[in-house]
């Protein structure tokens, strides 16, 4: 199993720039795939960025442009950059990781999540 702790959420003027973190801890392989996801009031949770071991990324069409995805494996850490950020960002941002790389759900982790609110 894997814990993931999240910071850096809080609340920013639109335009502005914000940097998550989600540090990981437990047993993660080397092919683990790391990511973030977001949920407003009312609607579902959507991906916004994931990143594979060897460094792969694949972005929301929302975010892409704004945002970067990276990760530090020796510190099993995951990134979020988030530039010129907008209202419709405002959401709770969740720190996921699956710890072998497979489309298995048995392997996914998730963080308590942390709020990011955008003001205009």
């Amino acid at each position: 199993q894997v814990q993931l702790v999240e910071s850096g959420g809080g609340l920013v003027q639109a335009g502005g720039s914000l940097r998550l973190s989600c540090a990981a801890s437990g047993t993660i392989f080397s092919t683990s795939v790391m990511g973030w996801y977001r949920q407003a009031p009312g609607n579902q949770r959507d991906l916004v960025a994931r990143i594979t071991s060897d460094g792969s990324t694949n972005y929301a069409d929302s975010v892409k442009g704004r945002v970067t995805i990276s990760r530090d494996n020796a510190k099993n850490t995951v990134y979020l950059q988030m530039n010129n950020l907008k209202p419709e960002d405002t959401a709770v941002y969740s720190c996921y990781c699956n710890s072998r790389g497979l489309s298995d759900p048995r392997y996914d982790s998730w963080g308590q999540g942390t709020q990011v609110t955008v003001s205009s």
